[in-house]
C-alpha cells in the first residue's frame, strides 16, 4: 500500500493510493500530500482504511502506465548524520581525524540537520545536481521516515542526500554549503505506507551508479546497523519544531564509495529499498 504523486497527461498533478499494482485517483478526497498527512492524524490503520474506502471502485491505471512524480509538495526534508559505522570512518577520514564525527556517533544527541526546501527536492527520473565548485560528490542512498504534522510516523520513502564530500571536509562549517543546495536531493518513487512496512529496521539499502552504460559503482547496506532507533531520530527533530505539513527525515547513509570515487555529470544513480521500489536519477553539473 502506497501513495504517489503522479500524471497521465502531464497537465495535471495527482494524488493516488496504490495497492497491487494499481492506482486509484484519490484526489478529489485529498488533493495534495499535505492534505493526506494531515488525515493521517491519530490513525495507525490509513491504508486499511482507504483501501475499504475504495472497495468497488475501479483502479484508475495500472502503476506502471503513470509518471511518477516527487511524492512530496510543501514538506521540508531534514537528515540525521553519522548513523552508521560506515558513515562515521568516512567523514573522519575527509575531515583528517578532527574527532567531531567520532563524538557524535556516540553522543546522546544525534546530528540533525536541515536538507532541502520544497522547490530543491526532486522526484523520480529528474536531475539531482552536483555543485559547479566542487570537485568530489557523491550520492548518499537513506531510508526516508514519512511524518505527519502530529509527528507521527505514517510511512517510508527513498532519498538520496546528495553531498560535496571535499567541502564538508574542508571545515565542519561548511555543511550547509554541502549539503543544500539545488537539485541537493530525491526523493520517491512513492510513499510506502507503515502498515507495508513491517519493520524499517529490516530492509535492505541498494545503490547502484552508472557512467556510460557501465556499472562504476554498487554496494547495500541493511537498515539494521543504524545505531539509533527512529523514535529516538523522530523526537530530536520534533523537540521545539513545528511540521505544519509534515516532514520527511532521511536516516543516514551506511554505503559511502571509496575516496577516490567522484560522480560526473551523465551519470546514472539508482536507489533500491525492499518493499519501496527503485529511485532513478541522472546527474547534472549545477543544480540551477
Amino acid at each position: 500500500m502506497y501513495i504517489c504523486r503522479y500524471t497521465i497527461d502531464k497537465n495535471s498533478i495527482r494524488i493516488g493510493f496504490v495497492d497491487h499494482n494499481q492506482v486509484y485517483d484519490i484526489t478529489a478526497r485529498f488533493p495534495s500530500i499535505t492534505a493526506f498527512l494531515r488525515w493521517t492524524i491519530g490513525r495507525t490503520d490509513a491504508g486499511s482504511a482507504l483501501r475499504q474506502a475504495l472497495q468497488g471502485t475501479a483502479p484508475t491505471a495500472p502503476l506502471s502506465s503513470v509518471t511518477l512524480l516527487r511524492p512530496t509538495d510543501d514538506q521540508e526534508i531534514w537528515a540525521a548524520g553519522v548513523t552508521y559505522e560506515r558513515s562515521r570512518a568516512a567523514r573522519e577520514e575527509e575531515s583528517a581525524q578532527s574527532g567531531i564525527y567520532d563524538r557524535v556517533y556516540s553522543a546522546a544527541r544525534p546530528e540533525v540537520f536541515f536538507k532541502a526546501t520544497p522547490s530543491r527536492v526532486v522526484g523520480p527520473m529528474e536531475p539531482v545536481a552536483i555543485r559547479s565548485d566542487a570537485t568530489w560528490n557523491v550520492p548518499e542512498p537513506e531510508l526516508a521516515l514519512v511524518m505527519n504534522p502530529a509527528k507521527e510516523l505514517i510511512g517510508y520513502t527513498i532519498g538520496n542526500d546528495m553531498s560535496s564530500r571535499d567541502i564538508e571536509g574542508e571545515n565542519p562549517l561548511y555543511l550547509p554549503q554541502a549539503k543544500m543546495y539545488g537539485r541537493c536531493c530525491a526523493v520517491g518513487p512513492m510513499i510506502a505506507l507503515a502498515e507495508h512496512i513491517p519493520d524499517g529496521k529490516d530492509l535492505t539499502i541498494s545503490i547502484e551508479i552508472q557512467r556510460t552504460g557501465t556499472v562504476v559503482f554498487a554496494g547495500s547496506v541493511h537498515t539494521s546497523k543504524i545505531v539509533r532507533s527512529f523514535a529516538e531520530l523522530l523526537d530530536y527533530l520534533g523537540r521545539d519544531n513545528l511540521f505544519p505539513a509534515g516532514v520527511l527525515l532521511l536516516t543516514g547513509t551506511g554505503i559511502v564509495p571509496g575516496d577516490d570515487f567522484t560522480l560526473e555529470s551523465g551519470d546514472s544513480v539508482s536507489i533500491s529499498i525492499d518493499g519501496i521500489g527503485t529511485l532513478h536519477n541522472p546527474v547534472i553539473r549545477g543544480g540551477v
